[in-house]
């Protein structure tokens, strides 16, 4: 047999067996047996524990050492956030720069990392550049992103990620949300208006408006964020806040989000 269609043949052997660990029965079992995946694939049980080893050699699912089952590995992970962040940039990109322009203010796109927010991309159609945000990590509970970005969580949600401290912004003296339930009602305000909006509470001088991007599934993904300093945008938050919301939809909608959608 030729080298070409044994790859071909394998790498479809492969997908099936990928496909089998995403099913409904596998989530709910936390993953699934040898004999298991043979049934539901219909391949032989030995032919199956075969290739499940070379897969988890390469990382791309995860043998349980208690119950056995094979579940998605932490390298198939790994390369779907890697793609879903280079789409994401994609689609961001022409609204940035048209946002960009449209506002002469610096745009940024920001995700949720951990506890933080990071700034995938910024760009900037004026003078004045929020220099050095790219590839950087900021607080969520005192930046408009943050907030953004956290517009789907519960309050129990907040509890868990943030827990009881007294203050979730120490070292920003200008933070208006210290403590979970004021954070839970920046978040709401956001939400219910569409967009973020804060001056001077991440760094004195320095203000900004967010809205959330969401993917097809109706999902917060990320953020859209315009900053500039607060004595040449502080008067113009709601007016750089509608923009801005404007963007972040168009956005959406690359990613097949559809507002009203269930």
């Amino acid at each position: 047999m030729s080298d070409a269609p044994r790859t071909s043949h394998g790498l479809s052997r492969d997908v099936d067996l990928l496909e089998a660990l995403t099913s409904e029965q596998a989530r709910r079992a936390g993953g699934l047996g040898v004999a298991q995946i043979a049934r539901v694939t219909g391949r032989e049980k030995s032919q199956v524990s075969r290739t499940l080893r070379a897969l988890a050699d390469a990382g791309l699912v995860e043998r349980d050492a208690d119950t056995l089952a094979y579940r998605l590995g932490w390298r198939l992970f790994s390369l779907v956030a890697r793609g879903s962040d280079d789409r994401l940039t994609a689609a961001a990109e022409p609204a940035l720069h048209r946002l960009a322009v449209e506002t002469e203010q610096t745009a940024h796109l920001c995700v949720l990392r951990d506890d933080a927010v990071f700034t995938v991309r910024t760009v900037s159609a004026h003078s004045f550049r929020a220099a050095g945000w790219e590839g950087t990590r900021a607080p969520l509970a005192c930046t408009t992103a943050g907030r953004m970005l956290l517009s789907d969580a519960t309050p129990d949600e907040l509890y868990v990620r943030f827990g009881t401290v007294d203050d979730l912004a120490p070292a920003r003296p200008g933070a208006r949300a210290r403590t979970v339930p004021e954070l839970w009602r920046a978040i709401r305000d956001a939400a219910e208006r569409g967009w973020a909006e804060a001056a001077d509470e991440l760094e004195p001088g320095l203000a900004g408006v967010s809205a959330a991007v969401r993917d097809f599934r109706g999902r917060v993904v990320a953020a859209i964020n315009i900053t500039g300093p607060t004595g040449r945008i502080g008067d113009r938050l709601t007016e750089l806040g509608r923009t801005t919301a404007a963007a972040a939809g168009a956005v959406s909608a690359e990613l097949g989000w559809t507002p009203g959608r269930d």
